[in-house]
This record gives C-alpha cells, structure tokens and sequence, in this order.
C-alpha cells in the first residue's frame, strides 16, 4: 500500500513546521499533493540532454567566458554554425553568401569552445547550397586530420521550408525540392561522409507532429515529408531532427504525443532496425515574446519542456540560441523583456537607442532554467513519473544510481504560494533536511540550502524548486531488467518479454509487471520467468509498461526502461470501422469512415467513438448527424443509410480540427458493439 503524506486539506495548517512553511503563507491557497512514483519509469538521462545552438553571426561565439558561462549551465551539446546559415554556409572557407559571418566564429574557435565547455558538437552540414563532397571532407577535416571526434552530423536545416510548401525561407539550390530528393541526397550525404568515418552518426530533417507542414501531401508526393524522407533514407540515418516552436507557455503536454507519434512514424517507415534511430530537438524554443522570452514564465515553460522532452527519451535539446540580440520591449512580471530568444545577453539595443539589454553575457532567465535542469537529472539519472494535483503546478523526479531522487517543482502561478505535500510510491526517504535548490522570478542565481523535511516545501510564485533526498537505506537490491518488448498484441492481450536482472546480494525471486497511469501504477501480474501475457486489456489502448524484480528477501530493482505499445481493434467483430485520412493540412484533416455491418440487418444505426485528446474536435459532418458531447462524437444514420444488411457497406465522412498531437481515435462502435478495422 502506498505511504499517503498530509493528505487532508486540514493537516496543513498542523504541519506548517514539518513542510517548513511559514504560518503566514498558510491562507494563499489549498495544498499541492504531489506524487512520485519510482515503480513508474521513464527514460534515462542522455549525456547530450542541455543543449544549445551557436550561431557564427555571434561574435562572442568563441570567447571562453561563453564556454565557462554555458559549462556553468550544464549544457552538454552545442550545435554549429547556426540555423538557416547552416544551408548557406562553407566550412573551408568560412563564408555565407547572402549572410553576415562574424569574426573568430570558424569551425576551430567553435571546437575550442565546445572543448572548454566539456560539451558534444553536433554539425550540420550545408544541403541548400553545398554538396556530399564538401560535407565529407568537413568530416574528414574534423574528425581525421584534426581528431575532434565529431559524432553527431545533421543534413540540411530545416529543409521541408524551401518553397516545396509555399511557405520559403531554407535556402535550396536543387531544381527539385521535394522530400523525395531531399532524402536521395541524404543517402549520398551519409555513404559519402561514413566512407570518411564510419563511427559518425547522420541524422535527417523530419517535419514536427502537429507543426506545419507535417502530415501536408504536396503535389507529385507519394506521402508526407516525413513519409517520404524515412522510407527512402531510413536505412542510412541514425537519428531524425525535430524543431519546436509552441509559441506558447502552456504546450509542455503535447510532448507524449508528440515524440510518440514520431516514433512510430519511424517504425512504420524507416525499415528493419528502426528502434535504432534516435531523435534530437536540435532548435527549441517557447517562442512566446507576447509571454516572456526572456523572463521567468519562458524560464519556467523551458525547464517543463526540457524535463517531459528528456523524459520521453529524445536525447538532446538544444535552446534557440546562445544570443540572439534585442526584439520587442515589453513588461513581464515585474521584469523587463527584451523579446530575446538568446540564454545570454548580447547588449543590444533597440533602433532608436530608447532601450539596451543589460550587460554582454548577463544570463536571462532561461539560463538558469537549463542550468536547474542539469542539476536536477544528471548523465545516468532515471525519469520517474511525477504528478501534482494543482495545474499551476508541474512535477519531475529523477532518481540517481547512488539512491538519491530529485524531485523538481514548477510553480507558473504570478501571485501564489503553494504548500506542496510530497506522497512517495516505491521509495522511503531519510529523514532529515533534504537539499533544496531555488530560483525565483528576478533572481540572478540558484540557491541552495539544506532545510526542510522530505514531506513537503513551499513554493513561491514564478519558482522553480528542486529538493534531493538521501534514502532511507542504501539500495540493495538486484539490478534492474532490460529493454521489455511487446509481441502478439492483440485487442486484448500482448506477451510481454525482458532480459533477466543481476541478482544482487540475494538472487531475484520474480518479476512484477506495472502499467503507468500517470503518476500511479497498476501491478498487472507477476511471474518467475522472464515473460509475461498480460490479459484483460482494452482494444485500441495505449499502455506504458515497467518491469521491476524482486529479490529473495524483498529488495525492489530500480524499473526497467518504459515499453509502450498499442493494443488492436478486434480480430473478429459483428462489425468493422475503417477511418482513412483523405487530407491533412496540418491542423485539421477530412476523415472517411466506412462502416460494414457483419451482424444481421439493421435498421438505422449509431456509430460512437471519442477523441483521444482534448485539444481535439469535430467541425462538420456528411452523410450522419453528427455530435459532439465534451470528447464524445456521435453520427447517427440518415433516412438514406440507415438499413444495412449483413455484409453491407456504407461510408461518412468529417472534418477533425487539432492543435496539438493528431491521435487519430482508434475505437469505434456500432450500435454498441466494438468494431474490427477491416
């Protein structure tokens, strides 16, 4: 049974001095039950996780104190030579026809920098306006006469934006511009550049779920970008290259969706031994000058999206940029906001002098939220699922090989403290002041004290709040299970399968199997073996899976990685719903339906199915009435459609609108019955 901390709204006021709240905040608001789940895992902690984007218009770009203010941050990754100026740049020669180049920004100063900060480089070569003998002989120069060890080579940026959309502003020399031959040249890219060095790691542009242009089909096309780009260059790339502009302060819970809908695109497409391929967020950024870029609600949606980015195992994020110079001045939360999408001030000022950034290399507010971040998971940490019950309120936890876990906390709210409770599933605390990191809104610095109980903290407005907790008892427990995978999924059923943990001191006894539901998990079944068919599952669910062995003496492993799948529609039904996207523009899509009655003949009928998400609806309908009741759509059978007979076939359309993740709904039923896909 779950240990349940300060419950009742009534125990706050009786408590104040275990959660180390003043009696004076007692009345701002009800308390914040957070809960962390350590049986809930997530994914690992990359090494490449803090990122960021240099760009070789930034003349500060080598300077070492640059690379000692972004080690400071935790950044593991710096990406070169800068955006779009990545399709117009030259390497040899340092040059961007039609773009401002900056002194002592060449690809050496940039690898100085990257070496005094102790970071990875990813590079992307020139597709626009260079060729696959310029990109290998940039690896060539980097990696063999120079010895840096260039891993990470992207192809192109953002290169779905050459026109081939309508939308143009990627540089793009080919007569051709379609994904079809963006993806040939990738091919010849990655065999030219790993005939130089084989241990390089290639990746390519995809178009971001739910992002214009992804899901468009433009004319001549055989798919989508995406599509297109994985089938014909699957085989040759190592990871995809995603960009992420919400615009937005509140779109950190499209990210599930969004990683999840990319992987599968991936599986679908890129051919055998696709799980190979990773993805990296290589540009990001809330995008949100209205809201604060620069300011404490742009620092706290950053640390929320880096976090659940992290967490959902892309492997680096790399911040939009290291300076970025002076946009639109406005006031945010007290502060002033320079509009600036840089970590760093470039002391710019506006075109009539009336305004000035703060002085050369003065960190911004997102600064510190990547720098909470990398103190928060570090390289080796585990993601465990964590959920507050208060919307103002986000939730992290990430539990270290050393027994530790971080729990970081995200108050949003400009004008409330909350007193959060902290309610421990799978982990025991010691007792004793944790360590606790904070940043609040204006601060210039994250603090750290010692202070405090494990039970709980108080979070200020526009704050961002770690706390890390020593166990109770050093872990002793065997080492956790492998990678799970999932076969013979069915409606109903899937067999779930595991490489065997490393006993520990004692020798593992059995293996629990736990569903996630958020921050609460759901033990499935348990077994002595290395396998297990879990039952009873809903068709056309997607389920989050952890495994965790059990010892001997009842020592608990950490959890396995996460294993997601789908279970199906029915393999046999009285009926079938097939859906069929007909268009997609990117924000909404004409849906077909066709419906066949196997059962016997009926007279009018009802097709049902729901939305899987909120951010999802319907905007009109043919051949039905259709309905829509919160995220319950109905259509029932016109005068002319409503008698089917047994095998007879009818088909309905409508017009799904979507401004996150487009999860198509997967269960449809037919008067009731729950009906195959065909």
């Amino acid at each position: 049974m779950p240990r349940t901390l300060l419950r009742a709204a009534s125990a706050i006021v009786l408590t104040l001095a275990a959660l180390n709240i003043p009696a004076a905040h007692a009345q701002d608001a009800a308390p914040v039950e957070v809960t962390v789940n350590t049986r809930a895992a997530l994914a690992a902690v990359p090494e490449t996780g803090i990122g960021t984007n240099h760009a070789i218009w930034d003349t500060h770009l080598g300077s070492d104190q640059t690379a000692d203010l972004l080690k400071e941050a935790g950044v593991k990754l710096l990406r070169y030579p800068g955006g779009s100026y990545s399709d117009i740049y030259h390497w040899a020669d340092h040059t961007a026809p039609g773009g401002y180049v900056a002194p002592n920004t060449d690809f050496d100063t940039y690898m100085a920098g990257v070496r005094r900060t102790g970071a990875k480089a990813m590079v992307t070569a020139n597709y626009g306006t260079g060729t696959a003998e310029e990109a290998a002989a940039w690896v060539r120069y980097a990696n063999v006469t120079k010895g840096y060890g260039v891993k990470y080579w992207e192809i192109g940026n953002e290169n779905y934006g050459n026109g081939h959309y309508g939308a143009a502003w990627e540089a793009d020399d080919h007569p051709d511009k379609s994904p079809a031959e963006y993806a040939r040249h990738v091919v010849a890219y990655a065999d030219a550049m790993k005939a130089v060095d084989p241990t390089i790691k290639i990746g390519a542009v995809l178009t971001t779920p739910a992002n214009w242009p992804d899901a468009i089909v433009a004319e001549g096309d055989a798919g989508s970008w995406n599509q297109v780009v994985l089938s014909a260059a699957g085989s040759k790339i190592d990871f995809v290259v995603l960009h992420w502009y919400p615009g937005a302060l509140d779109r950190t819970g499209h990210v599930p969706d969004m990683v999840q809908l990319a992987r599968e695109q991936i599986a679908r497409y890129a051919g055998p031994g696709a799980e190979r391929i990773g993805i990296a967020m290589t540009e990001f950024n809330t995008g949100s000058s209205s809201n604060g870029t620069n300011t404490q609600p742009g620092a706290l949606a950053a640390a929320d999206a880096y976090a659940t980015l992290l967490a959902n195992g892309v492997f680096t994020i790399d911040w939009w940029n290291v300076r970025n110079g002076i946009g639109a001045v406005t006031e945010v939360e007290g502060h002033t906001d320079y509009g600036d999408f840089g970590l760093l001030s470039s002391a710019a000022c506006t075109s009539d002098g009336s305004v000035c950034e703060p002085a050369l290399n003065t960190p911004f507010a997102p600064y510190y939220a990547l720098q909470m971040v990398s103190r928060f998971a570090r390289p080796g940490d585990q993601f465990v699922r964590a959920a507050a019950d208060q919307p103002a309120v986000s939730a992290h936890a990430a539990r270290r090989p050393n027994g530790e876990l971080a729990v970081m906390l995200i108050n949003t709210s400009r004008d409330t403290s909350y007193a959060a409770a902290l309610d421990y599933e799978g982990y025991t605390p010691a007792a004793g002041a944790p360590t606790v990191l904070t940043h609040t809104n204006g601060a210039t610095a994250i603090t750290t004290e010692t202070a405090g109980t494990p039970a709980g903290r108080l979070l200020p407005p526009l704050s961002l709040t770690t706390i890390v907790l020593r166990p109770a008892a050093p872990p002793a427990g065997p080492g956790a299970p492998g990678q799970p995978t999932a076969t013979a999924v069915t409606d109903t059923t899937a067999t779930i399968t595991w490489p065997r943990a490393t006993p520990g001191a004692r020798p593992v006894a059995k293996y629990e199997i736990h569903r996630q539901h958020g921050a609460v998990t759901e033990q499935l079944g348990e077994t002595g073996g290395t396998s297990f068919t879990a039952a009873n599952l809903r068709p056309g669910t997607r389920y989050t899976v952890n495994v965790i062995a059990r010892d001997s003496g009842g020592g608990l492993s950490w959890s396995s990685p996460p294993l997601t799948f789908t279970t199906k529609a029915p393999a046999t039904s009285s009926c079938t719903a097939k859906l069929t996207v007909q268009s997609d523009w990117a924000s909404g899509y004409v849906g077909s339906i066709e419906i066949t009655n196997i059962g016997a003949p009926v007279n009018g009928w009802t097709l049902n199915f729901a939305w899987p998400r909120a951010w999802q609806s319907l905007g009109s309908g043919w051949s039905a009435t259709w309905t829509q009741n919160g995220q319950d759509v109905k259509a029932v059978s016109e005068p002319g459609n409503g008698a089917l007979g047994t095998g007879a076939t009818t088909t309905i359309g409508f017009v799904g609108n979507y401004t996150g993740p487009n999860v198509l709904p997967s269960v449809f039923t037919f008067n009731g019955r729950v009906c195959g896909t065909g």
